[in-house]
């Protein structure tokens, strides 16, 4: 897929904005490749280690997506020994997504790709613009 170059001289707040968030996701998506998982799936293991353990309909609302979708999702994080499925003690109709001692590791592995990429995209700003841009970031948040 062919990424629109943004001429930055012309482009208005917006474009630029979307043009950064581009190269954001394409540098995670060529990391993720590394490792055979989708960005769906990373942002599941990354909810998993935020929360240890959750059931599927829990995690369906972290992920903002449906459960049918949730349950793709888990499949295959499960089938490559990512994550696991248990009862929960609680509800025994529930069921609870865990990571796995190699998920805790990929994601450990993720994080510091994610650190990297971004540090890389934001290496020419000075320490006072990165300052600033994570100030105007947040208040956006």
């Amino acid at each position: 897929m062919a990424h629109e170059r943004v001429d930055p001289d012309e482009a208005g707040l917006p474009e630029l904005f979307w043009a950064v968030a581009r190269r954001l996701r394409h540098a995670s998506k060529q990391d993720l490749a590394r490792w055979d998982i989708s960005p769906s799936q990373s942002r599941a293991l990354m909810v998993l280690a935020r929360h240890d353990r959750l059931r599927l309909n829990e995690l369906s609302e972290h992920l903002r997506i449906a459960p049918r979708s949730t349950t793709e999702v888990v499949d295959a994080l499960e089938a490559k020994g990512l994550i696991e499925r248990r009862p929960d003690a609680r509800d025994r109709r529930a069921t609870l997504a865990t990571l796995t001692a190699a998920g805790q590791a990929l994601v450990g592995e993720l994080h510091r790709a994610q650190a990297r990429a971004t540090a890389a995209l934001f290496e020419p700003l000075s320490a006072a613009d990165r300052d600033r841009l994570a100030a105007i970031l947040r208040s956006l948040a």
